[in-house]
């Protein structure tokens, strides 16, 4: 076989037909769902469901359907970008079939999918999680007696040498030579250097940087938190209310990082059962395991009182001591209800799940699924694209029970794995039949009169 040479610059044809272009193979994965999807009539109620935010007249927009898909594909992808997202669907044969793209037309542009998440509320958002959610319903993979509840931040677009004073409006370097000027360091038409700045500020007392003092005017919604790294960044606050059955998410809100978990506890179990009333399936939360960040009293008593049969909290208390002068028996009762439950075992089981299930719905959504920097700004934005991602991972958990994995990478190595046990069988196969065919010589060789 002789070398091939790659060529250079060529003349591109002029006419070719559809039927002459090299295709790829479907993928199985997207081509399921797909199937899922319009089993359940997606695009039909999909249509109908943003109908009211488009004119009646005019040049025809994106399909609902296919601007949902795209967000879909980027948890699937691993893909945090609406830019990625776009090239990728643009790029791949398999993702504009998936899209409902013939050859010849172009996927959408990126700035497509920004005036779409504009134009189309919260509220479109939510429904489209809800329905995902009545899909797992639908395949018996819900339970929603027992949930976990965690928090995790999320990287906002906006950097922190880019904050301002809230009160003055200056920079950091702008605030820090002033803060200089005043104690007499550098006279007060000098400029220091960044390394005297830096210097100054690292050794200076009193140094905070709050929330209440300092903003980013790119995203003012964004609030200073410390990451998982250690980092202090500029994040919001994501919030999973995960099934510990089925482990799908029932809701999944985000909030400004400067809130408190004892703040947000009650409204996101509300939007869980808010969420599970959709599925007419008659469930309701009954008992929830969230980390000692979650534990006050008010949150207690609160959780007591949600809903008709209220949700029985699993929440480790804090060490230190209790005084109860100040409060009443209901708060007194909720406190020690709760530590009783936190103690047995069945609480501290609920515990261990928690941890194990909540932790790899993060993993999934924010780590390979692409949410855990959000390219977009406000709390609204980052809302919308958080429960996307979260209904793509409800869909995963579809898929995983019909295919056996819940993501593309997941099923191509299931694919190999089952691949390489089918060689397996075959060497092993092989072998028996050396094996068979070496005795059969043996004993034709022992007595040759039987040849």
């Amino acid at each position: 076989m002789a070398l091939g040479k790659r060529r250079g610059k060529r003349q591109q044809e002029l006419w070719i037909a559809a039927d002459a272009v090299a295709r790829s193979p479907r993928h199985v994965f997207y081509e399921k769902l797909n199937r899922l999807l319009a089993q359940a009539e997606f695009d039909a109620w999909v249509e109908a469901l943003c109908r009211p935010y488009y004119a009646a007249e005019g040049r025809r927009s994106i399909p609902p359907g296919v601007y949902f898909r795209m967000l879909l594909i980027g948890y699937f992808e691993g893909i945090d970008s609406q830019r990625g997202i776009a090239w990728r669907c643009a790029d791949s044969l398999s993702l504009k079939e998936f899209l409902g793209y013939s050859l010849t037309e172009r996927a959408p542009d990126h700035s497509s999918l920004t005036k779409i998440r504009q134009r189309l509320p919260l509220e479109v958002y939510q429904e489209v999680f809800q329905f995902v959610l009545q899909l797992v319903e639908k395949h018996k993979l819900l339970v929603a007696k027992e949930v976990g509840v965690d928090s995790t931040t999320l990287e906002a677009n906006a950097a922190m040498k880019s904050i301002v004073r809230k009160d003055t409006g200056e920079d950091w370097q702008t605030y820090v030579t002033r803060l200089m000027q005043e104690e007499g360091l550098v006279d007060p038409d000098a400029t220091p250097s960044a390394e005297e700045l830096q210097r100054f500020d690292r050794k200076r007392k009193g140094k905070k940087v709050s929330n209440d003092e300092w903003e980013s005017p790119a995203d003012p919604q964004a609030r200073i938190a410390r990451m998982k790294d250690g980092r202090t960044r500029l994040a919001y606050k994501a919030e999973h209310v995960v099934d510990l059955r089925s482990e799908a998410i029932l809701a999944a809100e985000v909030y400004t990082a400067d809130e408190a978990d004892t703040a947000t506890l009650v409204p996101s179990l509300e939007q869980a059962q808010q969420n599970l009333d959709t599925t007419e399936s008659g469930r309701f939360v009954e008992k929830a395991a969230a980390d000692k960040g979650y534990h006050a009293i008010e949150t207690l008593v609160a959780c007591q009182e949600l809903d008709l049969v209220g949700v029985k909290t699993y929440i480790p208390e804090p060490a230190g001591k209790r005084r109860w002068a100040d409060k009443t028996e209901e708060e007194k009762a909720a406190v020690l209800n709760n530590r009783a439950r936190t103690k047995r075992a069945y609480g501290k089981r609920l515990q261990r799940k928690r941890s194990e299930l909540v932790e790899r719905s993060f993993a999934h959504v924010c780590d390979t699924g692409g949410g855990r920097h959000s390219w977009l700004r406000g709390v609204e934005n980052v809302r919308k694209r958080h429960l996307l991602l979260a209904a793509a991972h409800n869909l995963g958990l579809i898929l995983r029970k019909l295919l056996g994995a819940g993501k593309p990478r997941a099923f191509w190595a299931l694919w190999q794995l089952l691949r390489l046990f089918q060689n397996v069988l075959l060497t092993l196969r092989a072998i028996l039949d050396t094996l068979r065919t070496a005795k059969l010589y043996l004993r034709a060789c022992a007595s040759p009169a039987q040849i």
